[in-house]
């Protein structure tokens, strides 16, 4: 099984040789820091990932050979844990949705008491107590290292190919394609849906075969995609869950690295989430007029819909939680915070 034990072996082989072989922090040495995101390059994640690349070039001053690699062009998302583990690169950002197979506990971000709700309630948690316990358990599952606090995409919705999703009764039966996490499965297939994972760059081939009747995603990705022109004709903003991006180095790769270097790195990366936050959120307003001015339909439900939904979703709350083996305990902390409002 994948989980807790991908990286393992691999620390101790690949990654620790090539750490050793490469001097680290010797100033006639600069070492490669190659990064890699699946996104497009129009994409709001591909922008704040590539600015932040930039500016970690300058602030370097040579000692880092900084790349970005966007689009999937390296590594897929959910190949990257394997690539750091083998020292073939020392930065990702994932979705949180591609880290779930390795610890459960992130996969509490997409259980049904969440869903329908405002960012608020996610901020609450991943910026708190209960985000610093998932990072430290994501950290130890990785071996690797979480750079820092996470950066947004948005709230994620349902997408309707050839039709219009009016109501939560028309998702019955549908195919609707996820680009991941085990939370995000379940949930889906409660409200009736057939989830199917598509990676982001075999999507188009999958519209084009008629494989999927829906998408589930954010107006962001589906605008960037410019997916109007592949079928998507409606929208139906449940927000089903918030979308979010987990900034990981590799392990070996950040132990071995001076202090210091370690320090402009992170604080680097942490400078930068206040302001790519607030685009994120902007990004997805602009998404939203794109996808109208295009003639995607919208079809916003109301609070209280999304609140009759959520209560029937908790009915399968317990048994997500336990196949997933995700702790009780930190379930129990997250409902005392949603509790709070």
């Amino acid at each position: 099984m994948e989980r807790r034990s991908l990286l393992a072996g691999a620390a101790a082989t690949a990654g620790v040789a090539v750490l050793a072989s490469r001097r680290v922090g010797a100033a006639d040495a600069p070492l490669a820091f190659r990064i890699s995101t699946e996104n497009a390059a129009e994409h709001i994640q591909t922008r704040i990932v590539a600015r932040f690349a930039s500016l970690l070039a300058q602030r370097t001053e040579g000692r880092l050979m900084v790349s970005h690699s966007f689009g999937s062009h390296s590594f897929r998302d959910r190949d990257i844990v394997r690539a750091m583990a083998q020292g073939r690169l020392e930065m990702a950002v994932p979705g949180t949705w591609q880290l779930d197979r390795y610890d459960p506990s992130i996969g509490v971000l997409a259980l049904p008491a969440f869903y329908g709700r405002d960012a608020r309630a996610y901020n609450a948690v991943r910026d708190g107590p209960v985000g610093g316990e998932i990072n430290r358990r994501l950290e130890a599952a990785l071996r690797g290292a979480v750079l820092g606090r996470w950066i947004d995409l948005g709230f994620v919705n349902f997408y309707g190919v050839d039709r219009v999703i009016a109501k939560h009764v028309d998702i019955k039966g549908m195919r609707i394609r996820v680009a991941g996490g085990e939370a995000n499965l379940h949930r889906l297939t409660a409200m009736g849906a057939l989830p199917r994972i598509i990676p982001w760059s075999d999507l188009s081939a999958a519209l084009a075969d008629g494989q999927v009747d829906g998408i589930c995603t954010t107006h962001e990705t589906v605008a960037s995609g410019q997916m109007w022109g592949q079928g998507v004709r409606s929208a139906f903003e449940d927000r089903q869950s918030f979308a979010q991006y987990v900034p990981l180095v590799a392990g070996g790769f950040w132990a071995a690295l001076p202090p210091a270097l370690r320090d402009v790195i992170a604080a680097t990366w942490d400078e930068q989430v206040e302001g790519a936050r607030a685009e994120a959120a902007i990004a997805q307003d602009a998404a939203r007029r794109r996808l109208i001015d295009n003639g995607v339909a919208m079809v916003t439900p109301s609070p209280e819909v999304l609140a009759v939904e959520r209560a029937r979703l908790m009915a399968v709350q317990s048994a997500v939680v336990a196949t997933m083996g995700i702790d009780p305990e930190l379930v129990k902390q997250v409902t005392a915070i949603l509790a709070r409002g």
